[in-house]
């Protein structure tokens, strides 16, 4: 039981996912759609920040080998200055 439930990847994409929702659902309900609207509206965004924010945090692995790859693709090498 060392290992903690969520890893902190997890928890900071839902994190980030909660307070897109809350900051969507608040200001549809001070705009004066009223309470059920703004729950949904909450709701909504916060099922549409959770894959967003999960492909933008990306894993550190494809993360760099996606730079890799693009600095094997060519670009600048140390003539072309």
């Amino acid at each position: 039981m060392d290992r903690p439930l969520l890893s902190l990847r997890t928890t900071l994409v839902f994190l980030l996912a909660l307070l897109a929702g809350v900051t969507a659902g608040g200001l549809t309900a001070l705009a004066g759609e009223g309470t059920p609207r703004g729950l949904l509206a909450g709701l909504a965004a916060t099922g549409l920040a959770v894959p967003f924010f999960n492909r933008l945090i990306d894993t550190e692995s494809s993360g760099s080998q996606q730079r890799e790859h693009a600095g094997a693709d060519g670009g600048e090498g140390e003539g072309n200055g």
